[in-house]
């Protein structure tokens, strides 16, 4: 009796999964894996649109970890068992789920190893001693979880301690032409949003936001003439308290570059 020719979709379907479990667990794994893996980015973005409150969403990465470990367990299983198989259907899949399983606990891990290195302070500036003032930006910190005054001096401290490079920059421009370098540099900042400035007084408030939460925190630049010498002082400072690796100190350092090479 002449047998049965296969349909397209059933021979699809049997040179991918074919009839060995093993092959299947590769398939379920690897669901499983991009399921997590999309919950972790909601994690980040859920914030950022509003869906629900920032440490929420770092509850959130936290399980998302703990269950990214076992699937790391569960797809490297899946991974070396269709590997060593003859056929060895599945294991791009299982390829797969692996790699998305060591990025789902890669990437929460390493934040939490980031915010242990770098110190937890929230209010980084150029001039610790007369730190620039943040004027028009107050009214948008009415929710925020800090003061817009620069705080104790312990902050200060710490940061000389961290990041000895944040000082004030010098400019051989003049005060007009420094002002507009300041602003040009600000506005090109990638995710800064320019609030005011105001040129007699020197003065540049912006925000930025963070891509994946969408956290809000509070810049303001100063540009003033001493003793003959153009200054620019820069401080960054958080709306909420959270653990950022740094991210005070790098943006700083990235807008007094830009405006580096664009002196």
């Amino acid at each position: 009796m002449a047998r049965k020719p296969f349909s397209p979709s059933e021979i699809d379907s049997r040179s991918i999964v074919g009839n060995n479990p093993v092959s299947r667990m590769a398939i379920i794994v690897l669901t499983a894996s991009m399921l997590l893996g999309l919950v972790l980015i909601l994690s980040g973005f859920g914030t950022r649109w509003g869906w629900w409150h920032y440490t929420m969403g770092f509850d959130i990465m936290r399980w998302t970890a703990i269950f990214g470990a076992f699937m790391l367990v569960m797809t490297t299983y899946a991974f070396f068992r269709v590997k060593n198989m003859k056929s060895r259907r599945g294991t791009p899949l299982a390829a797969l789920g692996l790699c998305i399983s060591v990025v789902l606990v890669a990437v929460p891990t390493g934040l939490h190893v980031a915010s242990g290195i770098f110190p937890a302070i929230h209010d980084v500036s150029t001039d610790t001693e007369n730190p620039p003032e943040f004027v028009d930006v107050t009214s948008l910190r009415s929710d925020a979880d800090r003061t817009p005054e620069y705080g104790v001096r312990e902050t200060a401290a710490i940061q000389h301690e961290h990041y000895p490079e944040i000082n004030s920059f010098t400019m051989n421009q003049s005060y007009n032409r420094a002002f507009e370098l300041a602003l040009q540099a600000a506005g090109d900042m990638r995710g800064w949003e320019v609030i005011s400035y105001d040129r007699a007084e020197g003065r540049i408030e912006a925000t930025d936001r963070t891509v994946w939460f969408g956290f809000e925190d509070d810049v303001v630049v100063r540009v003033q003439e001493k003793n003959g010498i153009t200054l620019i002082d820069v401080r960054s400072k958080a709306r909420v308290e959270r653990k950022n690796p740094g991210i005070h100190a790098r943006r700083i350092n990235r807008y007094l570059n830009r405006i580096s090479r664009a002196e």
